[in-house]
């Protein structure tokens, strides 16, 4: 069994190796793949793990011993999915393996928004702090987050961590999602409408898949009914937002800033706007990559190429299980 890893360096830059994988057969992986070296760097291939490389509709037409696709990421949006259905080819992904570390992460962008730290120690590095008059100097006043209002766009595992970890700061959270079988039990947890969570909340963390439907959802509308004081998070994906809208808005000062762990293309184009944007904190799409996230990745990665293998995929997203 050929298995072609086409960008495996981000998950395995040398500290977690693909042992779990090269089990179950001739294993090759590549760093990265140009997107005009996909298919013949995955021909001959009857298993194919990607992350961020695209598998469109051609290229999967041209792989004829392709037989299972295996995703080294939660969201699934670089494989044309249908096309693989139509081949009879499951796609899997790895539903949970971040959860902590992208909740984790979300939590670091809010308190570097409220806290400044990060220019503050620079600052202190440059010698301001030896040059004050007084014993202590801010560049803007610390943000308490008790007593403030979280709306999370997108309720599910790492949604769920984040809204514990900001009612753990005394924060009140509300919420949008398309399953609302399930509501928190924090006091004052309420489902709101899109529209109506951008208006109300304090703080806005996206949580949500980038769908055909939501793609730059967060447009020039919706940052318009935001408070001139709140603050917007993204680690899910940058699609979810309208980025010029974004530097915009932050550059009217309609809200007081934002912090994203994604953006739309990445790496960005140096001319990104939210590279030069005000009160904008960008990191660079590093909220899954712990090492104990990237550990339990990988070993879910092998654990579905098995299942596969033994007839019976699991974590399909293209289909029922049970038809392939």
């Amino acid at each position: 069994m050929k298995i072609i890893v086409l960008d495996g360096h981000t998950l395995n830059p040398g500290d977690n190796p693909w042992d779990d994988v090269a089990r179950l057969g001739e294993l090759v992986v590549h760093d990265r793949t140009p997107p005009e070296q996909v298919v013949q760097r995955a021909a001959g291939a009857e298993i194919v793990l990607t992350n961020k490389t695209v598998l469109g509709a051609d290229a999967i037409g041209a792989l004829p011993a392709l037989r299972f696709i295996a995703v080294l990421a939660t969201g699934y949006n670089v494989v044309d999915v249908a096309a693989a259905r139509r081949r009879g080819i499951p796609v899997s992904n790895v539903p949970e393996y971040g959860t902590s570390a992208v909740a984790q992460h979300t939590l670091a962008l809010l308190l570097e928004l409220c806290h400044r730290v990060g220019d503050h120690a620079r600052a202190v590095a440059d010698g301001a702090w030896s040059r004050a008059p007084d014993f202590c100097f801010w560049l803007a006043p610390p943000v308490e987050l008790g007593g403030r209002t979280i709306g999370i766009v997108g309720l599910g595992r790492i949604g769920r961590r984040v809204a514990a970890l900001a009612h753990g700061f005394g924060m009140r959270v509300i919420a949008n999602a398309m399953s609302r079988r399930e509501p928190l039990d924090y006091p004052g947890f309420a489902w709101r409408s899109i529209p109506e969570l951008f208006a109300e909340a304090d703080v806005v963390s996206l949580h949500c898949p980038l769908t055909g439907d939501n793609a730059r959802f967060v447009d020039r509308t919706l940052l318009g009914r935001m408070k001139p004081g709140a603050l917007l998070l993204n680690t899910a994906r940058g699609g979810l937002i309208d980025e010029p809208a974004l530097a915009a808005a932050l550059a009217a000062g309609q809200l007081a800033g934002a912090a994203v762990d994604v953006l739309s293309s990445e790496p960005p184009h140096p001319d990104n706007p939210l590279l030069h944007a005000p009160n904008c904190v960008v990191t660079p799409h590093i909220a899954w990559a712990s090492l104990p996230a990237r550990r339990t990745l990988m070993a879910a990665t092998a654990h579905n190429i098995a299942a596969f293998l033994a007839g019976n995929p699991i974590n399909v997203v293209n289909g029922q299980p049970g038809k392939y």
